[in-house]
């Protein structure tokens, strides 16, 4: 159970990884200054770096299939049925 809690934990970093990047690009079209724009630059650059480490780092787990559809889906279900045998806290 704790590698399929690792995983979730590592999966819903990525999401917000790949969302801060997103947030970042659009306010970097969005940007009034030079200043504004040099600063939001930098931090989408540091943004990508860190979706990259953690794209990596569930890749390498064999946890993110992003090349491999079916393996993904493959994947997903599995999680879906895990998910599924354990007991409801409620």
């Amino acid at each position: 159970m704790k590698s399929m809690t690792d995983q979730i934990i590592a999966m819903d970093l990525l999401i917000s990884a790949k969302s801060g990047v997103r947030n970042y690009a659009m306010a970097l079209t969005e940007a009034g200054t030079p200043e504004i724009k040099e600063m939001l630059s930098r931090q989408l650059e540091e943004a990508i770096d860190l979706h990259e480490k953690i794209s990596l780092y569930v890749m390498e787990r064999g946890w993110y299939h992003p090349w491999n559809v079916s393996e993904q889906i493959r994947l997903d279900l599995q999680n879906i049925e895990t998910a599924m045998k354990v007991p409801s806290l409620g």
